[in-house]
C-alpha cells in the first residue's frame, strides 16, 4: 500500500489546510455540546506543541497523558506529536505506583494530568519521578513552585510562535521516529512498553481509508480509552479521512449520548453489546404475555433475515412483510436507542459471540468485528460493511500479511507491527522472529481469507484427559444464553472436568430479585438458593451445545462482580484469569475435593 504521508503531524497539517472550517470535534460542556472546527483545533495544537518546546521538550522525548477520554486528550496527543515528541499513555485508573513505573521506564519528561486527583498521584511519588520536569493539568490547579502548569499556561508559552515555526518543526519528524509508547495492561507481571512509530499510525490511517470503512460525512461517537490502541487508531484515522468525532469517555453516559449525537459510526467492546442485549431481553420479559411473545417472534424473524443477508440476499414475500412489521413493533425502538442513523458498530478488544452479532444484525444493527493487538497498532483484521462474515474478524488490512504456525498460532507481518518492547530486547526477540509477530492467539483462515480466532494460546485449557478446551468460546456462548451474567470464567486446566465461576450483573439480578420476592443486598441475593436455581437451567442449556469433555459440571455464583477497580479486568475489560482464579482458589478447589466452599 503506497503511502502519501510520512508522519502523523504531516497528516494533521494536510487536514487543517484541506477542511479548516469543517467540524472536527464536539464534546460536552455543561448541559450542551461545544463544536470545534479543524482550524480551531489546529490553533490549539500549535500552541501546545510550541509550548512544549518552550519548556524544553526535544525530539522523540516522551510526554505522558494521564487522563480519561476527552477532547483535551486528543489535543495534547497531537500537540506532543506536533512538537516532535512521543506520547506515553497511562490509564486514569492506574495507581500512583503504576504511574511511577511507566513514567520512569519510558523515560518520560513531562506529564499531562487530567485533574487534581491525577496530579495527586504524581505528587505522591514525586521524589521518585526524577526525570519529570513539569506536569500540565487540564482541569487542576497550578502549583506554587511551578512544577504543575495549567493547559492554558502551557498554551500561552506557545502563542508567540508562528504557523511557519510550527510547520518547520513538524518537518523534523521522521517516519521511523517513536510516536507512541503504549504499556500493555498485562494479565500478569509488569506491563511492557510497546514502541509504535509514526509509520505504524500512518499505515493504519491509510489502510482504514483505503477500505472505505469510514467516510468524511460520518459522525463518530467516541468513548473508548485513548490509552488503548483501539482508541488511538480511530484518532489517527480521523486525521486522514476528516469525519466529525463527538467525544465523551463517561461510560455511564453512552446510551444518553448516542441518542443526542445520533452517530453513523461507533467503535465498542463486546461488553457494551452484552449489556444492551441483557437489558433488551430483560425488558421484553418484564413486558410479559403478549409483548414478550411478539418480541420472541420478532427475534426469530430477525434471525431469518440475518441469515439471508449474510448470503448477500434480501428478504422478500411473506418474510419481507413480517420483517417490516417486526421492525415497526420491536427493532425500531432498539435502533432509536442508538440514535437512529447508525451505519454500523465496529467491535474489538475481545471476542464477540456470533449469536450476539446475529441478534443485533437481525434488529437492523450491523456489528463488524475486528482484531489486532497493541503490538500491531490495533487494527490488523476487520470485516467490511459489504463483505462481513460473522464468527470471523474478517480479512487483513491492505498490506498486512498473515501466517498460521504449525501449532495454530497467528503470525502477523506489516507496517503496523511494533518496533519492539521498550528496553526489553530478549522479549522483543521472542515475539518478533524474521519480521513475523507471534501474537499468542490461536486461529484459522477460511476459504474466503477471513480469520477466525479460536482462543488465546496461553488460555487454552488442557483437561487431565488430554482434551483441549477453549474457555473464551464457552464464556461467550453463556453471555448470549443467560441475561443475568456479567462475567464468567471457565476453569479446568489439568482437571478431569470443567467448572464455571459466574458473576451476575447487579442491575439485572437486583431487578429479578425485587420481582420474585428475594430480598436483601446484592451480596445476599447472589447467595440465595433461589438465585442458584435461576442460573442452573442456563448452564444446562449451555451444556447442550458443548462436547462432554468441555461441558460445565458445576458452577459457583461469586459474591461480587468482576471489575476493573478490583483488578479482575484489564482496562480494555479482558478477564485477568490468573488473578480471578487466585482470588477464588478455595472455591475452585472445593469443586474438585467435594467440599464446595460457601461464598
Amino acid at each position: 500500500m503506497a503511502s502519501s504521508f510520512q508522519t502523523v503531524p504531516e497528516m494533521l497539517l494536510h487536514r487543517l489546510s484541506a477542511t479548516p472550517d469543517n467540524t472536527a470535534f464536539s464534546y460536552p460542556v455543561g448541559s450542551g455540546w461545544k463544536q470545534v472546527s479543524w482550524k480551531q483545533f489546529g490553533e490549539q495544537v500549535r500552541q501546545i506543541s510550541m509550548g512544549l518546546r518552550a519548556i524544553g521538550l526535544q525530539n522523540e522525548q516522551r510526554v505522558a497523558i494521564l487522563s480519561g477520554t476527552r477532547y483535551e486528550w486528543i489535543a495534547a496527543d497531537m500537540g506532543i506529536l506536533g512538537a516532535a515528541g512521543a506520547t506515553t499513555t497511562i490509564y486514569p485508573s492506574n495507581l500512583a505506583e503504576e504511574c511511577e513505573y511507566i513514567i520512569n521506564d519510558s523515560d518520560t519528561k513531562y506529564v499531562f494530568a487530567e485533574n487534581d486527583e491525577q496530579v495527586a498521584k504524581l505528587q505522591a511519588v514525586r521524589s521518585k519521578l526524577t526525570g519529570i520536569k513539569n506536569v500540565i493539568t487540564f482541569d487542576g490547579k497550578p502549583s506554587a513552585d511551578g512544577w504543575v502548569l495549567t493547559l492554558n499556561e502551557l498554551q500561552e508559552k506557545g502563542k508567540t510562535a508562528t504557523q511557519g515555526d510550527w510547520e518547520a518543526l513538524v518537518k523534523t519528524v521522521k517516519n521511523q521516529d517513536i510516536a507512541t509508547l503504549i504499556y500493555t495492561s498485562g494479565t500478569t507481571g509488569k506491563p511492557k512498553g510497546v514502541v509504535l512509530t509514526q509509520d505504524c499510525w500512518v499505515y493504519e490511517a491509510e489502510g482504514i481509508d483505503e477500505m472505505k470503512l469510514l467516510v468524511p460525512d460520518d459522525v463518530q461517537f467516541f468513548w473508548l480509552p485513548l490509552a488503548h490502541s483501539f482508541g488511538k487508531v480511530l484518532e489517527v484515522a480521523q486525521l486522514k479521512i476528516g469525519f466529525h468525532t463527538a467525544i465523551d469517555g463517561r461510560v455511564d453516559k453512552i446510551v444518553e449520548n448516542l441518542a443526542h449525537v445520533k452517530p453513523t459510526f461507533v467503535a465498542a467492546v463486546p461488553r457494551i453489546f452484552e449489556k444492551v442485549y441483557n437489558k433488551v431481553i430483560d425488558g421484553a420479559k418484564k413486558g410479559g404475555g403478549l409483548k414478550y411473545s411478539i418480541f420472541k417472534w420478532a427475534v426469530e424473524v430477525g434471525r431469518e433475515v440475518s441469515l439471508l443477508r449474510q448470503k448477500r440476499q434480501e428478504p422478500g414475500g411473506m418474510l419481507g412483510i413480517k420483517y417490516s412489521l417486526a421492525t415497526k413493533l420491536v427493532f425500531s425502538k432498539l435502533q432509536d436507542r442508538f440514535g437512529g442513523r447508525l451505519r454500523y458498530f465496529v467491535s474489538g478488544s475481545a471476542p464477540l459471540s456470533r449469536d450476539m452479532a446475529e441478534f443485533f444484525h437481525g434488529a437492523g444493527i450491523l456489528i463488524l468485528e475486528g482484531y489486532g493487538l497493541t503490538e500491531t497498532s490495533a487494527a490488523s483484521f476487520v470485516n467490511r460493511p459489504t463483505s462481513f462474515k460473522f464468527g470471523t474478524v474478517g480479512p487483513p488490512l491492505p498490506g498486512t500479511e498473515l501466517k498460521i504456525a504449525s501449532d495454530g498460532e497467528i503470525l502477523i507481518k506489516g507496517r503496523g507491527v511494533m518496533r519492539g518492547y521498550h528496553n526489553l530486547p530478549e522479549q522483543t526477540a521472542e515475539t518478533i522472529k524474521d519480521g513475523w509477530l507471534y501474537t499468542g492467539d490461536i486461529g484459522e483462515v477460511d476459504s474466503e481469507g477471513c480469520l477466525k480466532i479460536t482462543d488465546r494460546k496461553k488460555d487454552l485449557i488442557k483437561t487431565s484427559g488430554g482434551k483441549y478446551v477453549a474457555p473464551q468460546n464457552i464464556e461467550g456462548k453463556f453471555k448470549v444464553i443467560c441475561p443475568y451474567v456479567s462475567q464468567s470464567l471457565v476453569h479446568g486446566n489439568n482437571r478431569n472436568f470443567c467448572i464455571m465461576l459466574i458473576a451476575l450483573d447487579k442491575e439485572a439480578i437486583t431487578e429479578w430479585a425485587k420481582n420474585n420476592g428475594v430480598n436483601g443486598s446484592y451480596e445476599e441475593i447472589v447467595k440465595d438458593p433461589r438465585t442458584h436455581a435461576l442460573i442452573k437451567p442456563f448452564v444446562q442449556e449451555l451444556n447442550k451445545g458443548l462436547a462432554s469433555y468441555e461441558s460445565i459440571k458445576n458452577f459457583a455464583i461469586l459474591p461480587k462482580d468482576m471489575t476493573l477497580e478490583d483488578g479482575d479486568l484489564t482496562p480494555s475489560l479482558k478477564l485477568k484469569r490468573k488473578v480471578v482464579e487466585g482470588k477464588y482458589k478455595e472455591t475452585i478447589e472445593g469443586f474438585f475435593t467435594g467440599n464446595i466452599a460457601s461464598i
